[in-house]
């Protein structure tokens, strides 16, 4: 892979170079590879069908999660998350131990291993909320609930220049990975200035399906506004907030 310089880029094929635009800027590359049909059936390339396997397996994981927490990843993600994720699903789909290669996945495997993960690099929630919190999934219930302690604002959180208020935000997440449908709950507290004042004690409860027997996820975030003439605006498009997994029930 090479960079191109100078004033014209180029896009397309020119003999075996292809040129072509990435986050990475303007990039070139010689044309190659392997026969498709050398990979799906040349007994030399089985571990390379195994590893696409378990990719694609970890891929599909990894978007049913987000499109779950769409409502929240809007304003929360930053643009290499969708690569992140992936990755931290396919160590899920590794750490599988009763399958065989090429057929691990992420039931088998440990989805605790994807808790703490943030959406958004540029807006860590385990460096912007400071105030102590409890998330706890009760699987007999199904309440996903994050209990937050009274706290005060401007001292237990990092807030981005020029915010004013902010709000709290949870997701309590079930889903089905072997059919690809999930059930997603939503909830917030409501908005509060970033000031000295001290907060109610603040209960976030998703109401999951009671006695599920599917992977169980919670999130929490942070969204930030500003207050210009008595009305609320995101953030720079929601550039700080603030979301992460911070508990999981596996099965």
């Amino acid at each position: 892979m090479a960079r191109q310089k100078g004033i014209i880029k180029l896009k397309g094929t020119i003999g075996d170079i292809t040129f072509y635009k990435s986050r990475d800027g303007h990039l070139a590359r010689e044309k190659g590879g392997i026969d498709k049909d050398r990979i799906y059936n040349d007994p030399v390339f089985q571990r390379t069908r195994e590893n696409g396997a378990e990719f694609g397996r970890a891929g599909k994981a990894g978007k049913v999660l987000r499109t779950a927490l769409r409502p929240l990843l809007q304003n929360a993600a930053d643009g290499r998350m969708v690569s992140r994720l992936t990755g931290e699903m396919m160590k899920v789909v590794k750490a599988d131990a009763v399958s065989e290669r090429g057929l691990r996945n992420v039931l088998d495997g440990e989805l605790v291993l994807l808790q703490g993960f943030e959406f958004n690099i540029n807006g860590k929630l385990r460096t912007t909320l400071f105030a102590p919190y409890t998330p706890t999934i009760d699987r007999v219930t199904g309440e996903a609930n994050v209990n937050i302690p009274s706290f005060v604002p401007i001292n237990m959180i990092a807030t981005p220049g020029g915010a004013t208020h902010f709000k709290l935000v949870s997701a309590g997440v079930e889903i089905d990975f072997e059919n690809e449908v999930y059930t997603v709950l939503t909830n917030q507290s409501a908005d509060l200035a970033l000031d000295a004042t001290p907060t109610a004690e603040l209960d976030l409860t998703a109401a999951l399906p009671a006695a599920s027997t599917k992977p169980l996820f919670l999130a929490l975030g942070i969204e930030f506004y500003q207050q210009v003439n008595g009305n609320l605006y995101s953030l720079k498009n929601g550039a700080y907030n603030a979301l992460a997994l911070v508990t999981i029930d596996g099965v």
